[in-house]
């Protein structure tokens, strides 16, 4: 697979000014370290703060008035008292048990759905979904329409709320709040992660992706906040023992 081939997130420019290694990820160049190296920002993550482009990660809207039945019908997991702001993991199973994926579900409200997939397999995930609907409900591929960022480590919270307001920022693991700002910068923030510590993950517009990675870095440069790549991230999950699909 040539570089030609390969799709850039809206941060690509800012990875390379912060001396981020690209390689190949999942059909995406994305950095894989930056001059810091692998432990070092690993261990900015576990004891201050690291800054993640995810942006590679798929986001499907799915609504309607199934729109529950079809979470329980197409996932593992149970979703009939998930609560509005509150997010849940599942894998996706085939009819065999086989795993087609695994992604988060956020619950907006009654009858919409936020559903977070991984980036390679977006699209057959979406396919998958769109094959096996039921009764009255609609999937959107919303991909192109965010950007995300993972904001993680202890000092997560404390450097946030420096730039959000408090009732902006949730304050309790696997919710969301929708429709927020950072600064002037609309947002949803997800305190989730996949690096077993404290953070949020936040969903932007493309267009605004490289305004936040910059306002965060800055925000965060005296807490020891560094920009951190995949090395670090797969390290950290695997630490903390998260599956990766596949």
């Amino acid at each position: 697979m040539g570089d030609e081939s390969l799709r850039k997130t809206p941060l690509y420019a800012e990875h390379v000014k912060c001396g981020g290694k690209m390689v190949p990820f999942a059909g995406w160049i994305l950095p894989v370290q930056y001059g810091t190296g692998v432990i070092a920002e690993h261990m900015a993550v576990r004891t201050k703060c690291g800054l993640f482009d995810v942006s590679h990660m798929g986001e499907i809207f799915l609504k309607g008035k199934d729109a529950l039945k079809n979470l329980n019908h197409l996932l593992t997991n149970e979703y009939t008292n998930l609560k509005d702001g509150q997010a849940r993991y599942s894998p996706m199973c085939n009819e065999e048990g086989g795993v087609v994926d695994d992604l988060i579900v956020y619950k907006i409200r009654d009858e919409l759905y936020f559903i977070v997939v991984n980036a390679a397999n977006k699209d057959k995930d979406f396919s998958w979904m769109k094959a096996h609907a039921v009764g009255d409900a609609e999937l959107e591929d919303a991909s192109d329409r965010f950007a995300q960022l993972a904001l993680q480590g202890p000092k997560a919270a404390e450097i946030l709320a420096r730039i959000a307001a408090p009732e902006d920022i949730p304050d309790k693991y696997y919710t969301c709040r929708f429709d927020r700002f950072i600064q002037d910068i609309p947002c949803h923030i997800s305190r989730t992660g996949y690096t077993g510590e404290d953070g949020v993950e936040i969903y932007v517009a493309p267009e605004y992706a490289p305004k936040l990675w910059n306002l965060l870095l800055e925000t965060g440069k005296e807490d020891g906040l560094i920009p951190c790549g995949l090395g670090a991230r797969d390290t950290l999950r695997m630490e903390a023992a998260m599956p990766l699909y596949g």
